[in-house]
């Protein structure tokens, strides 16, 4: 028997949505990226938005419209966001347990826009199979942190990759050395529906989720982390029923293969470190700041 799961999500703000929808989100993208590591390179050293702007090679002015339109709050604030304590911070401030989130209807990831995201799990034995009879359909596109590689069965979404950090190849690479049985078809429009859907939260995303079962229950529970809010590892374990599993679930997150939707980026150390993110860590910092002033722009 298939399985769906169906998830409210809550409106991204429209103004906000409409001012993005006007610039190029991977530029954007790569402009923060310089910023992040503008930021890393003085060492927790405060930057003022000369400072910040002159490491670019923008005007104060520029630097600050692009920012301001991109995230919705000013690039002095917004570096507050991009330094590493910042997570720390969230884990303190921000920190839901899972059981809370879901007795509140806290779940889902609140960047997508007035949409519900439909999610079939692939049954145990057709994953057993890597892929074999499976038709898989990928195309590349524009996101606001930088290129994404979509790939879809004919049930929805199964693989959605960044590549700015790791490079297009080692995207391609990584998830389709998933389903090595599977016949992989270049084919971005039947792909863009879903995929639009996904990176800036227009129409309906599917998702055909394709994991072994301990693997799925870790992506649901992922689901489960409001946009805004961030949980650890081992609080994720525990929700599952598998509280000393804290290395499996770990390792379960990192083979996430549906970035952003299944938002893995929102797992913590207990430490409030980081950790690991399989498509680059400046792209998580990049996440977390993004989905973190946002919330707190639209909070009363």
């Amino acid at each position: 028997m298939r399985k769906f799961r169906r998830i409210r999500v809550a409106p991204l703000d429209t103004e906000t949505y409409a001012s993005e929808m006007k610039h190029d989100h991977s530029y954007h993208y790569a402009v923060m990226a310089r910023a992040i590591a503008a930021i890393d390179a003085r060492q927790g050293e405060p930057a003022s938005l000369t400072q910040i702007a002159s490491a670019l090679d923008m005007s104060p002015a520029h630097f600050q419209r692009l920012f301001s339109a991109w995230v919705g709050v000013s690039p002095k604030r917004y570096h507050q966001y991009l330094t590493l304590d910042h997570a720390r911070h969230m884990l303190r401030d921000r920190f839901t347990t899972l059981e809370t989130a879901d007795a509140v209807g806290l779940s889902g990831t609140s960047r997508l826009h007035d949409l519900f995201v439909r999610w079939e799990a692939m049954t145990p034995g057709a994953f057993a199979k890597a892929g074999a009879g499976l038709t898989i359909r990928w195309g590349w596109f524009d996101s606001p942190f930088g290129p994404a590689l979509a790939m879809a069965t004919a049930r929805g979404l199964c693989g959605l990759a960044f590549s700015a950090e790791t490079g297009p190849d080692a995207a391609m690479s990584d998830l389709t050395a998933r389903w090595p049985d599977a016949n992989f078809v270049e084919d971005p429009t039947a792909v863009a529906s879903w995929a639009h859907a996904a990176l800036h939260g227009m129409g309906e995303a599917r998702l055909h989720m394709i994991g072994a079962p301990f693997q799925i229950k870790v992506w649901e529970a992922l689901m489960r982390i409001p946009s805004g809010h961030v949980s650890t590892y081992s609080e994720i374990a525990a929700s599952i029923g598998s509280p000393s599993a804290v290395r499996a679930v770990g390792t379960a997150v990192g083979r996430n293969p549906v970035s952003l939707l299944i938002p893995c980026h929102r797992a913590l150390r207990k430490s409030g470190a980081l950790g690991g993110y399989h498509w680059g860590l400046p792209i998580k910092r990049a996440l977390l700041a993004h989905e973190g002033a946002r919330a707190d722009a639209r909070a009363p």
